[in-house]
């Protein structure tokens, strides 16, 4: 019984963010080893955490970074559309003053929009006029992130 419980921690550990984020680290890697640069790049980030983005924006902030040296005109962008998009809505600003900073400045700097899924807003009773004018409030991310898969966009699951 004890080893079955042990096991059963050791795999909880196992499918925590750290591995979640070697995932996304081999992917980027493989990206860089490419001869021509995929057609863009999308980050999604969908979670039940409210403070998830603050972990994932600055490792996406530094994919990008690396991406951008090897593929300088190359298009990426965040879709966000869990629990934790709502940590960028204007209300939260003091809350979360750095992940605001980092929003804005990869859409307004690195020209990398950090895209919210407004139907999920909706759900919660907030319009796109809850978000700043920096956050993209797209109809349905879903149907966003298809439409990046159609445009030959690859898609990082980020954690």
């Amino acid at each position: 019984m004890r080893t079955a419980i042990h096991l059963g921690f050791f795999a909880l550990l196992l499918s925590a963010s750290p591995l979640a984020s070697s995932d996304e680290s081999r992917e980027i890697d493989r990206l860089l080893s490419l001869q021509e640069p995929p057609s863009g790049v999308v980050f999604e980030v969908v979670t039940a955490d409210d403070d998830a983005l603050e972990n994932a924006l600055p490792r996406i902030k530094k994919h990008a970074l690396r991406l951008r040296q090897r593929f300088p005109e190359l298009s990426i962008a965040v879709v966000t559309h869990g629990l934790e998009q709502f940590s960028l809505m204007s209300s939260e600003i003091t809350e979360y003053p750095d992940l605001h900073a980092l929003a804005k400045e990869l859409t307004n700097t690195a020209d990398i929009p950090v895209q919210v899924c407004g139907t999920h807003a909706s759900w919660q009773g907030q319009t796109p006029e809850d978000f700043p004018d920096y956050i993209e409030v797209v109809a349905a991310a879903p149907a966003q992130i298809n439409d990046y898969r159609q445009l030959g966009y690859i898609v990082i699951d980020v954690e």
